[in-house]
């Protein structure tokens, strides 16, 4: 860059810092700017439009048009050279713009005497703020010295944008991170909850934007580099052990922190007048720009893992880490792009709710949220970016939609909502020691699944006969290392002891898919979920299934154990997986450890395969757990991570009910225990309807367990099952219209029933 742009630069960039620093209300500034810009690049135009709504631009100053079209002249994402800009955040720069593709032409600003056009995005992290142009009679391209220098000047616009610089009475000038935002997300964990925004990873904010010295913030810069590669390269000496993907990104990490390129184009920025600080955020925003378009999954990983490397580059610079010394607000809620489930397991019951921009339905974070009975959302787009600490927020997990500053009338619906669920949960509590017997006569037992210590408060208060599924994986996932057979032990005899005499049906490691240990190589599979997980990676790999039978075996200390393997497809399956458990049986017998007083073997029928075992498969079996998550997604082909499709597909079809009966059937034949476990056994409606085609077990999250309870109470499984049957041989398709119809005429329990 020739050293006279250089000075120029600087010096606007300065001017621009006195004056933003000058008393005066936001159009007066924006007008100062225009001129200060107009003037430095030698220019007869300078205009900046700024985002009135997400998809309307306006033009809110300008030097050189006419002024009449200032708050007047508005266009959409897309529209015109500027609309184009905008939304691919690119630059426009064109010699003749008339004849450039998409080029509109908007007669009341008089732009038509003006060949030349450049546009240049104001964004800052991926959030477009509007776009900074400048245009000239004489026909020429600008240089890209003038094309860097422009988006040097709309970075610190952006900046200045953020921090409220240009507020003025116009919907474009309105303050950043005022107005009410609706996110519509997924929904992972039901429940509501109203509260304060807690972020994971707070804002960097960013408050000297220029620099008088260059050299000392370069300087400064290639120091905070130099601790950024020691710090990416301890981590990825210690992480020798990892499994295959953890450490291709820390490789990722340590390749961008070592690029010359990057480290060029920040002190370029430099060199231009940024501070090291605002240098990183532009190059930051620009990969989070890049990041929004590109639709290469591996790409957009490799982008991801250049926005957190900026992000730890940041927070060295400004010495604004995660740990600011803020206290955690009353009535927190947590907002993250990610979160694992250790650091969620920390927080622990204070958060009211959690909000992630990524995560997914079967996370280890959503089994974590179901453990605290909290509202999970995901998926929530740009959450993270419209939030700030101690906004108000609202968290709708029925609906998966985050209303993020609500206004009063939204707040006051939800207020009304939160107190109908109280008062139903207050309804629910004094279901607690009555068993869930329909009218008919029919008993249905109601169990609670749960995965950590702090689901087990659960069990005596929510009225659950006991653990339907104790999920073990998560002590191997909140862990860097394998965990100890004498620390399993241990856990599992404390389960044991809360539940007091009630039966726990632990399952047996269940990795694989979406649950990934850090330690254990994980292999590159195009459909993990119907891959090597589960109970096909302990008959693989052996040791650590024998580790965990050791571990309950001598948790049971005498006392009965249930035993169920997840994921399983054949008898073949089953008996292998037995063998070993007996095998561990007689080598604690040997040892001198003391037994189980009972012990039953069950399996999870997960896959349809294991419908249609031989009957001697429903013979050896102890018991059987349909695991309706798993089952649901492989019955109709649709993956319960994807958002398009898990919805898609209803529990109350008849082709997946007459599906669940052929299994009821099969069980009661050879005589063997079945239960259900799953979301959809703590839907009222999906319970009742399970409970109708003669399944007389549910487990279900603790939350769950009174609201089932109060519907199979009401209801006769008689009239439910003549519903069924009457709506199947009609060739009705789904039944949950006409459950709604019957429900919908039945009593409540008066006060007299529920005492």
């Amino acid at each position: 860059m020739p050293h006279r742009l250089e000075t120029q630069s600087r010096k606007l960039l300065r001017r621009l810092r006195d004056t933003l620093a000058e008393p005066g209300a936001g159009q007066e500034r924006l007008d100062r700017i225009t001129g200060l810009i107009a003037e430095s690049m030698v220019t007869d135009v300078c205009s900046i439009y700024l985002f009135r709504d997400p998809a309307t631009l306006e033009l809110c100053a300008t030097r050189g048009l006419k002024r009449d079209a200032v708050h007047q002249t508005r266009l959409k994402l897309g529209e015109g050279l500027v609309g184009r800009v905008a939304r691919a955040g690119e630059p426009v720069n064109s010699a003749d713009a008339p004849a450039e593709r998409g080029f509109r032409f908007m007669p009341e600003t008089g732009e038509e005497a003006f060949c030349s056009f450049l546009g240049v995005p104001i964004q800052r992290l991926g959030e477009r703020r509007g776009v900074l142009v400048v245009q000239s009679r004489e026909a020429r391209r600008y240089s890209d010295d003038e094309v860097y220098a422009l988006e040097v000047v709309a970075m610190v616009l952006a900046e200045m944008t953020e921090l409220g610089a240009f507020v003025g009475d116009e919907g474009a000038m309105a303050p950043p991170h005022m107005d009410p935002v609706m996110i519509r997300g997924g929904a992972a964990q039901e429940g509501t909850a109203e509260g304060l925004v807690w972020l994971h990873e707070p804002r960097v904010v960013i408050t000297n934007l220029v620099n008088d010295d260059p050299e000392a913030e370069k300087e400064r810069l290639r120091a905070a580099v130099d601790r950024l590669r020691i710090s990416v390269d301890d981590l990825l000496s210690a992480a020798q052990t990892a499994d295959k993907e953890h450490r291709e990104i820390l490789e990722a990490y340590r390749m961008f922190a070592h690029s010359r390129g990057w480290l060029k184009r920040m002190e370029q920025s430099i060199e231009s007048g940024l501070s090291a600080e605002a240098a990183a955020e532009k190059e930051q925003s620009q990969a989070r720009a890049r990041l929004q378009l590109v639709p290469d999954p591996y790409l957009r990983d490799r982008l991801h893992d250049l926005d957190d490397l900026s992000n730890r580059l940041l927070r060295i610079l400004t010495g604004q880490g995660r740990e600011t010394g803020a206290d955690l607000p009353e009535r927190p809620i947590l907002v993250a792009r990610n979160i694992g489930p250790g650091e969620l397991l920390e927080y622990g019951r204070k958060l009211r709710g959690v909000v992630l921009e990524e995560g997914s339905v079967g996370s280890h974070a959503a089994v974590v949220a179901r453990a605290l009975a909290i509202p999970l959302v995901v998926h929530a787009a740009r959450i993270t970016t419209e939030a700030l600490n101690g906004d108000a927020i609202i968290v709708d997990g029925d609906e998966g939609v985050v209303h993020l500053r609500p206004d009063d009338a939204v707040a006051s619906a939800f207020r009304d909502k939160i107190a109908v669920q109280a008062q139903a949960k207050a309804r629910y509590a004094a279901l607690r020691d009555r068993p869930a017997i329909a009218r008919c006569g029919a008993r249905v037992k109601l169990h609670m699944n749960a995965g950590i210590m702090a689901d087990l408060p659960s069990l005596e208060g929510s009225g659950a006969e006991g653990v339907g599924l104790f999920r073990t994986e998560l002590q191997f996932l909140l862990r860097n290392s394998m965990p100890r057979r004498s620390d399993l032990a241990a856990l599992y005899a404390r389960v044991m002891d809360a539940a007091a005499g009630r039966r726990v049906a632990f399952r047996t490691l269940d990795i694989g898919s979406d649950k990934v240990m850090p330690y254990m190589n994980r292999p590159d599979e195009p459909n993990p979920a119907m891959g090597w997980r589960a109970l096909r990676v302990g008959l693989d790999k052996p040791g650590v299934l024998r580790m965990q039978m050791q571990a309950l075996i001598r948790a049971a200390n005498g006392r009965a154990l249930s035993v169920m393997f997840p994921l399983v497809s054949e008898m073949a399956e089953f008996e292998g997986a037995r063998a070993i458990l007996m095998r561990e049986i007689e080598r604690e017998d040997r040892l001198g450890h003391k037994l189980p007083e009972k012990l039953e073997i069950g399996a999870m029928l997960e896959t349809p395969s294991l419908a249609f075992a031989p009957p001697a498969f429903f013979e050896k079996v102890d018991f059987l757990s349909i695991g309706g998550n798993d089952l649901k997604q492989f019955f109709f082909a649709a993956d319960r991570e994807n958002e398009l499709v898990r919805r898609r597909y209803d529990t109350l079809s008849f082709s997946f009910l007459r599906f669940i009966a052929r299994i009821v059937a099969r069980c009661a034949e050879a005589g063997t225990p079945l239960s259900f476990c799953g979301e959809d056994a703590g839907r009222p409606l999906d319970a009742l309807a399970l409970a109708a085609i003669g399944l007389r077990e549910l487990s279900m999250r603790p939350a769950s367990i009174g609201p089932v309870k109060e519907m199979i109470l009401r209801a006769d499984l008689g009239e439910v099952s003549e519903i069924l049957d009457g709506g199947y041989r009609r060739g009705t398709e789904r039944i949950r219209p006409l459950l709604l119809d019957y429900i919908s005429r039945l009593p409540r329990l008066d006060q007299t029933e529920r005492a």
